[in-house]
């Protein structure tokens, strides 16, 4: 009998596809890092596009707190080389592109969710100007 993993019962239990489960925390961090680069080259999808994407880098914090010591000391590195990264690639707006209401509820903050509180430096004009009505 297989043993349990912890990551993949949260990723079930938070109703992600069965793509999203079977990659696991690999798959979260991997996804993220072609996220920074897409910021990198500059965005050029809409922002429901780039909402869903931040959503990937919540989910990967929250994985992180059931994720196995191992398996998180194995990607540490990478996640926070990936995180510096996309810190050079936005400015901080001061409210959560998903808006006050949202954030209240789910307890973010600039600080410990910061992704949710910027915006790209680079993308596709009309996207930028969607972020900036937000």
């Amino acid at each position: 009998m297989d043993k349990t993993d912890p990551v993949k019962d949260f990723l079930r239990e938070r109703g992600c596809s069965e793509q999203v489960v079977e990659g696991g925390l690999a798959g979260l961090v991997k996804t993220w890092g072609q996220v920074v680069e897409t910021v990198k080259r500059g965005y050029l999808l809409t922002l429901d596009d780039y909402l869903n994407d931040l959503d990937g880098r919540q989910l990967l914090k929250e994985v992180l707190r059931v994720a196995p010591k191992g398996e998180k000391e194995k990607y540490m590195e990478r996640i926070q080389r990936a995180d510096e990264k996309m810190r050079t690639l936005v400015k901080p707006i001061g409210k959560c592109l998903w808006g006050a209401e949202v954030a209240e509820a789910e307890g973010w903050t600039p600080k410990k969710n910061w992704w949710y509180f910027s915006r790209p430096l680079k993308g596709d004009p009309d996207f930028l100007a969607e972020i900036d009505e937000v």
